[in-house]
């Protein structure tokens, strides 16, 4: 098997899995247009607010297992390519984003993009759930978790890794993810997006 077919497997395995969507699933079972409703988003977020925290939890599970298992499978069966896990992280972040069953319109892929940094280093992805969390509670809105994250990861798995490739990568998967939150950015700059202190009290108050 060459080089190129192993990648062709990878892009095609993590969009297929990476397409595979929750959210949608319990939009259905429930009943509830989860696009016309809360944030308007097919991700663990916006099931949370809509539907509660447990249907949130296991979106935010399922979406991140995804990422994590295809990276870590890509990792051990294709052992000759060193970016072969990260690519096809890449491409499962991107299937989510883009399922083409759903007319290429599904969530914003940050559940995702985090499975796909723990199976990468689970250190980097230590250090940015705590940074990223603390950013977010302190600017108190979600924004902050996912703009900080895409912009550290590429820098922190190139200081890691030395390496012009990944930094592509990475860096071409980080931009993606703010493009598809660019306008929670807008909404919290004029501060109109979900306050994130608020919402915890609500949930966990129930």
């Amino acid at each position: 098997m060459t080089r190129i077919i192993k990648l062709l497997i990878c892009i095609a395995g993590g969009y297929l899995v990476g397409s595979l969507n929750p959210a949608a699933l319990f939009s259905k079972l429930k009943k509830t247009d989860l696009r016309s409703n809360g944030t308007g988003n097919l991700g663990a977020t916006n099931t949370m607010l809509v539907l509660g925290k447990k249907a949130g939890a296991l979106v935010m599970l399922f979406d991140i297992g995804k990422a994590a298992i295809c990276v870590t499978l890509a990792n051990m069966i294709f052992k000759d390519i060193y970016i072969a896990g990260l690519i096809t992280g890449c491409f499962t972040v991107i299937g989510h984003i883009f399922p083409f069953y759903m007319k290429f319109k599904g969530g914003k892929g940050f559940g995702p993009f985090a499975g796909m940094i723990l199976a990468f280093d689970p250190l980097i992805f230590l250090i940015l759930l705590v940074v990223c969390v603390a950013l977010m509670i302190l600017c108190n809105y979600s924004v902050g978790l996912t703009w900080s994250a895409a912009v550290l990861f590429p820098i922190f798995s190139t200081i890691k890794t030395h390496d012009p490739v990944i930094l592509i990568l990475t860096f071409s998967i980080s931009c993606l993810i703010m493009s598809k939150h660019f306008e929670n950015l807008k909404k919290a700059i004029k501060g109109e997006d979900v306050k994130v202190r608020s919402t915890i009290k609500k949930l966990f108050s129930k």
